[in-house]
C-alpha cells in the first residue's frame, strides 16, 4: 500500500481509523492543522522555491502504547521554526511536510501505514518510534521498498536480530538508534547491586518482540544475570493484555523472588502489580521496562507505584544540548511542562531527537531525489543531538547506534504525583544522579 524508490544499495546493509496528519503554513502566513500535525510551508521567491520534501512518521497514537505519541504535537510546535523558512538543499529552498501515520500499537497496521507513506504520499525519508510492533514492521517495509528510514525507542536486538539481521552485512536501508539489551541488564543489576536482596528474580516477559528477545537464553536476560550471581526465574511466556497474573505471582512467591523484572505493556503491569498487592507478594524491588517510562502511566497505577523503577533514557538532567536549536534538555523539559501543563516524558526528548535528526539528513543530502543519497546521508551522520551524540559508525552492529542509559525510580513528587530520578549511573557517569535507590515501601 506505499512507496518511493531508491536505487544502488551500496552501505551496510490500535482500534480507530488511521489518521494521516498534517499541518500545512499556508503560503507567507502563519500555521493552519489539517487533523491537527504541523505541516509546514512558507512562502519562496519563484526563483528558490524547491520542491516539498515528505518526512513520513509512524508512531502508535492508540492502543495500549498510545501515550508514547503524548508529546508528539509539541515538539513538532518546537521545531517549527527550523521549519518555517524550509530547507536548503543546494540552491533551493524547500518546504517541509510532515505526515503522521497511527501504528495502534499493532505490527498489521504499522506495515500498512508505512506502506501508505511509501506508495501512497511518495515520502522522502521515514521516521518512526515506539517498540517493535512498530518500528520493525516500518522498517521492513522500507527495507524492502528501499525506503531510507530512522527508527527508535526500541532495544536494538528485537530491532536487528528479530527482522533476520546478519551483523556481517547488515540492512542497506534501514538504520536505528537506542540502547540494547546489554545494557538495561547492567542498569537494572547496578540498581538491584545496591539493595540487599537474595538475588531471586521473578521475570514477566510476553510473548511479543521484546518479551521474546529479553527473555532469549543467550541475548537476553538469563546468562548475565546468572554470571552476577542473580537467579531467574521465568515462569513462561504470556499474551499481552492478560487478566490474571495469578500463576507468575505464585511462581515468585514459591521461589522467594525479592526482585522483579521484565518489559511490560502499561495495562499488563497495572494488572499484575495490583493483582500482587491483593494476593501479598511484596519485592523489594521492581524494576520493568516500557510500562513504567512515563508519569502517565504510573499515575494509572496509584499510590502503590512509590518506589518502582526502571531505565532512563532521557530526562531534563540529561546533560545535552541540540545542535540543530541550540536548546538544553533542562529548557525542553521546562518548555514542555510550561506550554502543555503536563510532566515532562522520556519520549519527549526521543521524539525531538529523531526530528533532528531527520532534518539533519535532509540538509546534508546530496540529491533528494536520489533514495540512496538520502540513505548515504543517514550512514554519514554525525550529530549531537537532544539524547546525545548519534553516529552510525561504531556499531554494536551495521545500522546501529546506541544511546546512553541508566536507572531510575519513582517517588512520590512535590508538584506531581510521582517523579522520576536517576538514582544509578554507573553505565553513563556524565548524567547526574538526584537520589539514592531505595527498597519499595520504606
Amino acid at each position: 500500500m506505499n512507496n518511493d524508490n531508491g536505487n544502488n544499495p551500496n552501505k551496510p546493509s490500535n482500534p480507530i481509523n488511521p489518521t494521516n496528519r498534517r499541518k500545512i503554513l499556508k503560503t507567507g502566513a502563519a500555521a493552519t492543522a489539517l487533523l491537527g500535525f504541523p505541516f509546514i510551508n512558507t512562502k519562496f521567491a519563484s526563483a528558490d522555491a524547491g520542491r516539498p520534501l515528505k518526512i513520513g512518521y509512524v508512531i502508535p497514537k492508540t492502543g495500549p502504547l498510545g501515550n508514547f505519541a503524548e508529546s508528539d504535537r509539541f515538539v513538532l510546535g518546537e521545531l517549527a521554526a527550523v521549519f518555517k523558512k524550509g530547507l536548503m538543499i543546494g540552491n533551493k529552498l524547500h518546504p517541509v511536510q510532515i505526515i503522521e501515520k497511527d501504528s495502534q500499537s499493532t505490527s498489521n497496521r504499522a506495515g500498512e501505514v508505512a506502506s501508505d507513506l511509501i506508495l501512497k504520499d511518495k515520502v522522502d525519508l521515514m521516521l518512526a518510534g515506539a517498540a517493535p510492533e512498530t518500528v520493525n514492521p516500518v522498517a521492513d517495509q522500507c527495507e524492502l521498498n528501499e525506503m531510507p528510514c530512522v527508527t527508535t525507542i526500541c532495544p536494538w536486538q528485537p530491532w536487528f536480530f528479530t527482522r533476520g539481521g546478519d551483523p556481517a552485512t547488515g540492512f542497506n536501508w534501514t538504520y536505528h538508534y537506542f540502547w540494547g539489551l546489554e545494557d538495561i541488564i547492567a542498569v537494572f543489576t547496578n540498581m538491584w547491586d545496591s539493595l540487599p536482596t537474595n538475588k531471586q528474580v521473578g521475570a514477566l516477559f510476553p510473548n511479543d518482540g521484546d518479551g521474546n528477545a529479553w527473555g532469549d537464553p543467550e541475548r537476553g536476560f538469563p546468562k548475565p544475570l546468572k554470571a552476577k550471581g542473580y537467579t531467574l526465574h521465568d515462569p513462561g511466556r504470556y499474551q499481552n493484555l492478560q487478566q490474571d497474573f495469578s500463576a507468575q505471582i505464585a511462581a515468585f512467591k514459591k521461589a522467594n523472588c525479592e526482585v522483579v523484572t521484565g518489559v511490560m505493556i502499561p495495562p499488563d503491569f497495572k494488572t499484575f502489580w495490583t493483582q500482587a498487592a491483593q494476593q501479598g507478594f511484596k519485592p523489594k524491588a521492581v524494576s520493568v521496562g516500557k510500562a513504567l517510562g512515563l508519569p502517565l502511566n504510573l499515575e494509572a497505577i496509584g499510590d502503590i507505584a512509590d518506589g518502582l523503577s526502571t531505565e532512563v533514557f532521557w530526562s531534563p538532567a540529561f546533560p545535552f544540548k541540540s545542535a540543530l536549536t541550540g536548546l538544553t534538555c533542562k529548557e525542553l523539559g521546562a518548555n514542555y511542562e510550561k506550554s502543555t501543563g503536563r510532566q515532562w516524558t522520556q519520549m519527549l526528548g526521543f521524539t525531538y531527537s529523531l526530528f533532528e535528526i531527520g532534518i539533519d539528513v535532509l540538509k546534508r543530502s546530496k540529491n533528494i531525489d536520489d533514495k540512496a543519497a538520502i540513505r548515504d546521508a543517514i550512514v554519514s551522520t554525525n550529530l549531537n543531538t537532544m539524547v546525545g551524540p548519534i553516529s552510525w559508525d561504531k556499531g554494536p552492529v551495521r545500522n546501529v547506534a546506541k544511546v546512553p542509559l541508566v536507572g531510575g525510580q519513582w517517588v512520590k513528587g512535590k508538584s506531581r504525583k510521582f517523579e522520576l530520578v536517576v538514582v544509578n549511573n554507573k553505565t553513563a557517569p556524565q548524567i547526574p544522579v538526584g537520589a539514592e535507590m531505595k527498597l519499595i515501601g520504606s
